[in-house]
């Protein structure tokens, strides 16, 4: 079986642009060394908060060099969301040629209709034959497609699966996931709303999107969670929930990128069409009166 990934949390990071619209290698090398400084296990690349359906396979491939060349201790886990065989077979094997520690798999979101035996036999595919580690991912909402505990269960019982993410929202697959997933195997929350409710029911961590604004943050609490301090982890939470409320009702990743620009930590806060730039400034000074945390004004 592959080497498991160390619980924690994984940043599903936003994809920085320059201002021509092509992928900033340097804001992304800017990223990875402020995650690894904020205690981050590791980092998700072109997923959904990376807006990886706007990145053609080859800047996938790209970013993860880039990435691979500044990784420091991080884990690095290359998003494969496509509807393509092909092309998610490709993916997997560039992740295994530049770096990746694990890929992270979505099931094939545009063919709907599909019965969840051919979604299976899709999945497994790419699994038995990716050359690196693969988390399979259930994000219902922007795929269409539900992974039932079920098939959850199957899927993570291949040697080559080392765990699961479930970004669905849904308290009672906490419950259900668990209960089919082997032992040892990784389980990441993609909702840090419910991220004390995961670690309760023994949920490895979090794969977040929310990490790209408060890493630091959701690192104390897994790891206060870790070492059995409960209540410790409790406060933590209690003091960024609204912050993490907040980033869940903006826009993603327009709002994430907006505070990671007014930081200074990417260039430019522009995504690629068909979204838009936008500002935060709820956010913001959330994260000012709540965390002390300040944007600096751009070109000061």
């Amino acid at each position: 079986m592959p080497d498991l990934l160390p619980s924690g949390v994984y940043p599903a990071s936003v994809t920085p642009f320059d201002e021509n619209g092509a992928v900033d290698d340097r804001s992304v090398l800017r990223l990875l060394a402020y995650f690894e400084s904020a205690g981050c296990q590791g980092v998700v690349l072109a997923g959904t908060n990376g807006e990886g359906p706007s990145l053609s396979a080859f800047e996938k491939r790209d970013l993860l060099r880039v990435a691979n060349s500044g990784r420091g201790k991080l884990r690095v886990i290359l998003g494969v969301a496509t509807p393509s065989l092909t092309e998610a077979n490709w993916l997997c094997s560039q992740a295994g040629k530049n770096g990746a520690d694990a890929v992270l798999l979505m099931p094939p979101s545009y063919f709907r209709r599909a019965t969840e035996s051919g979604v299976e036999e899709w999945m497994t595919t790419v699994v038995s034959a990716s050359p690196v580690p693969v988390i399979v991912y259930n994000y219902p909402k922007m795929t269409g497609v539900t992974l039932s505990a079920a098939l959850v269960g199957r899927l993570a019982g291949h040697p080559n699966v080392v765990g699961v993410k479930d970004s669905s929202g849904d308290v009672l697959n906490l419950v259900a996931f668990r209960a089919v997933v082997p032992p040892g195997k990784s389980l990441f929350v993609g909702d840090e709303t419910i991220l004390m409710e995961a670690l309760a029911e023994a949920w490895t961590g979090t794969i977040s999107g929310a990490a790209n604004v408060v890493p630091q943050w959701l690192v104390r609490v897994v790891s206060q969670w870790a070492v059995g301090d409960e209540p410790g982890a409790g406060i933590s939470f209690s003091l960024i929930e609204p912050v993490l409320r907040a980033v869940l009702q903006l826009a993603q990743p327009e709002g994430n990128k907006s505070v990671l620009h007014s930081l200074g930590i990417i260039t430019t806060p522009n995504p690629r069409l068909p979204l838009q730039a936008l500002q935060a400034p709820e956010l913001l000074s959330l994260l000012s009166e709540r965390l002390g945390i300040d944007g600096r004004a751009v070109g000061s």
